[in-house]
């Protein structure tokens, strides 16, 4: 049975910020900021992200590619290329698909003790 073509083409996530600073137990309780896309079409999806911010120039693309039928849970805190992603650093990002996909975004906020999770689905528009 093929896959239903879901999503858009173009995402925003107009909230990010990743904390430097975190309580400790290793990468999986370190704060971060994940992009989940869902590609759940027959045809990979080629997606650039682009990150905004109020007293700069925007970074990126930053290019990746989520396989037909499958999801990737990308970590900003894990971009590198053009530019690493600034922590301590408000931002907002698009996201760009040559095919549609699902996008939520999710942060753990490792500061204190009692860790913070949020997620929530981003705004599309084609």
């Amino acid at each position: 049975m093929e896959s239903p073509r879901i999503g858009r083409t173009v995402w925003a996530v107009a909230e990010g910020y990743i904390p430097s600073q975190g309580s400790g137990g290793g990468r999986a309780l370190e704060s971060h900021e994940t992009v989940c896309l869902l590609n759940a079409g027959p045809r990979e999806a080629h997606v650039d992200l682009t990150l905004f911010f109020a007293d700069r120039d925007p970074a990126g693309p930053y290019r990746v590619t989520v396989a037909a039928q499958r999801t990737l849970h990308l970590r900003f805190n894990d971009l590198g290329d053009p530019e690493p992603v600034p922590r301590d650093r408000d931002y907002s990002s698009v996201i760009v698909s040559d095919e549609p996909i699902v996008v939520q975004h999710t942060r753990l906020d490792s500061r204190q003790s009692a860790l913070a999770l949020l997620s929530t689905v981003a705004y599309s528009q084609d």
